[in-house]
């Protein structure tokens, strides 16, 4: 991936959600009008963080997040969530 020409400010972090699953376990292919959100992703730019809350997180991560958390944008024909590291709920 590219290096990106935003910086997220404070304690705010960049994320590139994964693609929706387009087949079950069992191999059932999910339609389009089915799929969830993903709520996956992985982290692309980091802010620097606030004098009481350092961020933890680092450019590639890979994190869980909450399935209507952060605000959603387009950028160079790829979309990202832009989200306070609190909204975060794990690393994986």
């Amino acid at each position: 991936m590219s290096k990106l020409k935003i910086k997220p400010l404070a304690d705010r972090v960049m994320i590139h959600p994964l693609e929706a699953e387009t087949k079950t376990a069992s191999g059932i292919i999910i339609p389009d009008s089915a799929k969830e959100k993903p709520q996956k992703g992985n982290v692309v730019a980091v802010g620097p963080g606030t004098k009481d809350n350092p961020v933890t997180l680092k450019v590639g991560d890979t994190v869980l997040y909450g399935k209507y958390s952060g605000t959603e944008l387009k950028f160079e024909n790829n979309d990202y969530l832009i989200m306070r590291e609190s909204d975060i709920l794990a690393i994986v």
